[in-house]
């Protein structure tokens, strides 16, 4: 069945202080333009696609292009790493998409049980391989798994598997050549890259990308990233963040919020000076393991009055 993408609302719109500017977000490497056309080269090559995001920006971490490039294929959404979301939400998310006519199921980031994505994979190709059996054709179902970097492509696969065949890392991009996986006697999956789309016009979009992981930290203002990330985290999980830093509440902006961090913490340098740049280090790397909670960045929209 076809995706159309549905229109969807941020919970973010963050400063580092009064005045301050917002960090821009801008990138497309090179490799990126050479993973489209591999893509779409390998998409003739399959049947259906499984697209996956992260349940903690089920929207952001969607590449809109990927509409064009699959045309009218089938798809599977795999709201991906679930068990780092905020339960409530996910639920609220897999309804919307249910509203939209798109298959959707949640997965966790690791363990957990496969048999659910199983099921639905094997629901996406049933149409398929029921019009060739009628034609008395018993066709290897071909699947490709797609979506942006670091929603977890080759892990899930993996997880189907019940091994470590595909190459998984938890930085963005690692994935490098087209690999096929047996998951039945007539099903097989291909991991690909990740792919951003060129534009990142969508700065919202970008910065919860950003967030979790998703494009490169070294292209990146970490500390101002950290900055925003805390800021909006002190107005959507306060509880969670006073929890697992102290920081004496969440008032103020995100430079004044890591300074607390580095205050909770202690982290100093010489001269008893902040270390600002490990407290933004650490703000990104547990928000993105989950350590602070379970925590959804954004909503669908119509989620509150049920729409």
């Amino acid at each position: 069945m076809g995706c159309v993408r549905q229109p969807f609302r941020f919970m973010i719109g963050v400063s580092l202080g009064e005045g301050a500017a917002r960090t821009d977000i801008h990138w497309y490497p090179g490799h990126m333009a050479k993973t489209r056309r591999m893509l779409a080269e390998q998409l003739r090559a399959v049947d259906a696609a499984i697209e996956l995001c992260d349940a903690r920006a089920p929207e952001a971490t969607r590449n809109p292009e990927l509409n064009a490039l699959l045309n009218s294929k089938p798809r599977l959404l795999v709201l991906n790493k679930a068990d780092l979301a905020d339960d409530a939400m996910t639920a609220r998310w897999l309804d919307f998409h249910r509203r939209a006519g798109t298959l959707a199921i949640r997965q966790n980031s690791n363990g957990g049980d496969a048999r659910a994505a199983l099921r639905a994979i094997e629901r996406l190709s049933e149409p398929l391989t029921e019009r060739l059996r009628a034609r008395g054709v018993r066709k290897t179902v071909r699947l490709i798994v797609v979506g942006i970097p670091n929603v977890g492509k080759s892990t899930f696969i993996n997880r189907l598997l019940g091994s470590r065949s595909a190459i998984a890392s938890d930085r963005p991009g690692v994935t490098r050549a087209r690999q096929w996986f047996k998951v039945g006697p007539y099903l097989e999956l291909m991991d690909t890259p990740g792919l951003l789309w060129p534009k990142l016009s969508d700065q919202n979009a970008a910065r919860l990308m950003a967030f979790l992981g998703s494009i490169r930290d070294e292209t990146l203002d970490g500390e101002r990233l950290a900055g925003e990330l805390i800021e909006t985290l002190a107005r959507i999980a306060p509880e969670s963040l006073e929890r697992r830093f102290r920081i004496g509440g969440a008032e103020g902006d995100g430079g004044e919020l890591l300074r607390r961090v580095c205050a909770g913490r202690g982290f100093r340098l010489p001269g008893d000076r902040e270390d600002v740049r490990r407290a933004a280090m650490v703000a990104l790397d547990e928000f993105r393991a989950g350590k602070i909670g379970r925590i959804t960045l954004e909503s669908p929209r119509g989620a509150e009055d049920g729409a």
